[in-house]
């Protein structure tokens, strides 16, 4: 039987499979689309058997392989992602009921543990390289920021497949080592983000190579829609607010396509609303968000957002100052009456030894901006009394090494004990705290 097809979101023409979409170039021949979606035939007898008949022995992500867009077992590429917690964060609640007088349960999914190379590009990586081994796709292009490529490359090389990430000309060092290392070719691109996916089309082109094809890729959707299916079966609620660090959209893109599932399945009654944060330095979707917001969502406010050139912010997962694909994403977040808003980038630092100090997590630098969303959240009146709240951890410090170089406080050097003087902790997190307090407890934004 049948499994799946991929239906183009603008006319509905349908392809049977992988090769007929790959063969169109990954763009409807019909309309011009480039936003295909996997429609599963049988698709609530296939969540049951998830769910419900607990079918499946394979672990992580691949769980859900009834419901994911592989034909065949045999070949699923896997590093065990997926196979991370979701934990409750009481110092996030705690903080909600004293400063805001709001009751909330607060979860974090920890994508930070994924296996493979500690983000949630891992569960992308997994699916992408898996459905380009069933095809028999040997080469594969790719421009990115960094975690992508590193998840791909460490995929990709998995089954002896070639890769080549183009990326911007600030990318940190440590991010092309970590990409060639498995052995796959690293394009350093005179220019930003935007430039480096113009020259990765380019070379596509040219060497007609099968690239991928951003935020509305079916394989990227259909790896991070696992996401909200892992909610549903870890949780005993379903959360209320998702929030997530917003770059290109690809996550929030899934997390809906996971979402609608469920519902169709009538495992859930609606959306999770979306909160989606950007870093103060790159935040066109806010700024665009912002805008349409205060003049009521006039016609046609879904195609108005700025385009940042050369994005000047230390966070380049984060750095995507071309947002094309907030068209379709506006659209989703306004569906689910959610929000598009922005952290200051200055108090990055501390929020992320807050999190450590209190947590005993380290997390990278675009995490921290998910969690400095949940307090700008508060400010702004986005969370309300009894929400459960889930945000989406999505990569750790060893993503970002120079970032915990950041982190360091400096050690003290000595040459006798006599030096050495007693360490107040407890004045340590005072100050640590300040600069966050000082931001969100300013007057409240509504």
């Amino acid at each position: 039987m049948k499994k799946f097809s991929l239906v183009c979101n603008t006319c509905s023409k349908s392809f049977n499979d992988f090769v007929e979409w790959f063969a169109s170039n990954q763009v409807c021949p019909d309309c011009g689309g480039q936003y295909v979606e996997a429609i599963y035939e049988n698709l609530i007898e296939r969540l049951i058997k998830n769910f419900v008949k607990n079918k499946h022995s394979l672990k992580g992500m691949w769980r859900y392989y009834d419901i994911l867009p592989l034909n065949s077992e045999r070949n699923i590429v896997t590093a065990g992602e997926g196979n991370v917690s979701i934990d409750r964060w009481h110092f996030l609640e705690a903080f909600a009921k004293q400063y805001f007088n709001v009751s909330c349960q607060v979860y974090v999914h920890r994508n930070d543990n994924n296996n493979a190379t500690g983000s949630f590009k891992d569960l992308a990586g997994s699916l992408v390289a898996s459905v380009l081994q069933e095809n028999n796709i040997q080469q594969y292009v790719v421009a990115s920021t960094g975690n992508i490529g590193v998840a791909f490359s460490r995929y990709i090389s998995r089954y002896n497949g070639t890769l080549y990430v183009f990326i911007p000309e600030h990318s940190p060092l440590f991010k092309e080592a970590e990409i060639s290392i498995f052995g796959q070719r690293v394009y350093r691109v005179m220019g930003d983000y935007a430039a480096a996916k113009s020259m990765a089309e380019a070379f596509s082109r040219e060497k007609n190579i099968l690239s991928a094809c951003g935020a509305f890729d079916p394989m990227r959707v259909e790896a991070k829609k696992t996401m909200a299916l892992e909610w549903f079966r870890q949780l005993d609620y379903f959360p209320d607010v998702y929030i997530q660090a917003l770059s290109g959209g690809t996550g929030p893109i899934g997390v809906i396509k996971g979402c609608r599932e469920l519902i169709t399945a009538k495992m859930i009654k609606k959306l999770p609303r979306l909160i989606l944060v950007q870093t103060s330095r790159c935040a066109p979707m806010a700024e665009a968000w912002n805008l349409a917001k205060s003049m009521g969502f006039p016609d046609g406010w879904q195609k108005r957002y700025p385009v940042y050139d050369n994005p000047d912010t230390g966070i380049s997962t984060l750095a995507t100052g071309n947002p094309s694909a907030y068209p379709v994403l506006s659209n989703y977040i306004k569906e689910s009456n959610g929000d598009i808003i922005d952290f200051p980038e200055d108090i990055v630092n501390d929020l992320a030894r807050v999190i450590a100090s209190e947590t005993s997590v380290r997390l990278g630098p675009a995490a921290v901006v998910a969690v400095g969303g949940y307090f700008n959240a508060l400010k702004k009146g986005l969370i309300l009394k009894d929400d459960h709240v889930l945000i989406n951890l999505g990569e750790g410090i060893r993503r970002d090494p120079e970032f915990m170089v950041q982190l360091n406080k400096k050690s003290i050097r000595v040459s006798r004990s006599g030096e050495c003087t007693l360490f107040d902790r407890a004045q340590y997190k005072n100050e640590i705290w300040s600069g966050l307090r000082q931001y969100i407890l300013g007057p409240k934004d509504h």
